[in-house]
């Protein structure tokens, strides 16, 4: 079968279009959510940042009303890890990762001996989490097991069950919705909503990637969803009719939605910084799209975590970092290489706009984002 080849050059502006990098748009964030697929949300401030660099006059306020309003909810997703996502694309999401969740937590199930009570202590906790409660709450609320391998050792039921069960975090209060402290809650009920079918949630969680991050390979969703890759070939079988396909110029099968975004190769790509755990950086097998393979030991840590970076001419380029002086905010970006002056300028321009965006907020808050240096 003859497919259009795509260069690495174009992929990289695909990506950069799709993801809102080219161009600041005009969407409010539920619709700016659900086209970027999801944001990690480990650092409550990563999701703001990460729709500050995407969307014109965004405010902070903005995410906070979607939370309290239950359009957009948090929780545990993707590579179980915390994830902001909408509502409705939830109620997807997790019924097509929730069986490689249960694969990643199995051993500990496993360990504990809970395979028999498991049912019993996820209606337990579900019943109990139709309202928010912390994870003290919880903690309380299931039984105590016999052996704890929580931490610390723990004998903690609703550590070991929680990545298994649709439980989102309830917002708290501003600059941020979400502090260090959550309160956990049963996303049917605070929903008022149930979750889709397993196979309907897979289905259109892969059409939402292939729209925010095509054109993609099988590798590349497994990477973005672990996912297992049977489960995604035999989605992609069934989508095969509604897909297009592509080959990169190694010759991998890149699958797409019709009409994807696919502009020219040299288009002009403007500065723009990313947040920790930027999604962007997070959704490929082969990050050279976006992230040069000499720094990518220098932007992904070896404990996981993937440092603030900002971007020029559509490649990550360096790190940033924020510090609080003298109770101002002050972002510093650090280039792996030197700039030229216009691009050196233009770095530092917006460096200070994020500052601004920053500082009214919470200064101290951003100091999880601070690589060495």
């Amino acid at each position: 079968m003859h497919r259009p080849v795509l260069t690495a050059a174009q992929l990289s502006r695909a990506t950069l279009a799709r993801q809102l990098l080219l161009e600041r748009a005009q969407l409010d964030p539920t619709l700016a959510i659900e086209r970027l697929v999801a944001l990690q949300a480990q650092e409550p401030a990563s999701p703001h940042i990460a729709l500050w660099s995407r969307l014109a006059g965004y405010r902070a306020a903005d995410l906070n009303d979607a939370f309290d309003a239950r359009r957009v909810v948090k929780g545990t997703l993707l590579r179980v890890t915390l994830h902001a996502v909408s509502a409705r694309d939830y109620l997807s999401f997790w019924p097509a990762v929730q069986p490689s969740l249960q694969q990643w937590r199995s051993p500990i199930i496993r360990q504990l001996a809970l395979e028999p009570d498991l049912q019993g202590l996820a209606a337990q906790a579900a019943a109990f989490g139709r309202q928010p409660r912390t994870g003290k709450e919880m903690r309380e609320h299931l039984p105590s097991l016999a052996t704890g391998i929580g931490p610390g050792g723990q004998t903690d039921a609703w550590w070991a069950i929680r990545p298994l069960l649709p439980f989102l975090m309830a917002p708290g209060e501003p600059p941020w919705s979400f502090g260090r402290r959550p309160r956990f809650v049963a996303a049917p009920a605070w929903l008022e909503a149930e979750l889709v079918p397993s196979s309907e949630g897979l289905d259109h969680l892969i059409r939402r990637y292939l729209t925010g991050f095509g054109p993609a390979g099988v590798d590349d969703l497994h990477q973005f969803t672990r996912v297992a890759t049977s489960g995604l070939r035999l989605a992609l079988a069934r989508l095969a009719a509604e897909l297009v396909s592509f080959e990169d110029e190694r010759g991998r099968v890149l699958y797409d939605v019709p009409g994807g975004l696919l502009p020219p190769g040299d288009l002009p790509a403007p500065v723009r910084f990313l947040p920790m755990w930027d999604s962007l950086l997070l959704a490929y097998r082969d990050r050279s799209r976006v992230l040069p393979e000499p720094y990518r030991r220098r932007v992904i840590q070896p404990n996981g975590d993937f440092l603030p970076s900002f971007m020029v001419d559509g490649l990550v380029a360096g790190l940033w970092r924020a510090d609080v002086i003298g109770g101002r905010t002050r972002i510093t970006p650090l280039p792996f290489e030197p700039l030229a002056t216009k691009v050196d300028a233009e770095v530092a321009a917006e460096a200070n706009r994020l500052a601004e965006f920053l500082e009214p907020l919470d200064p101290a808050s951003t100091r999880a984002m601070r690589p060495p240096g």
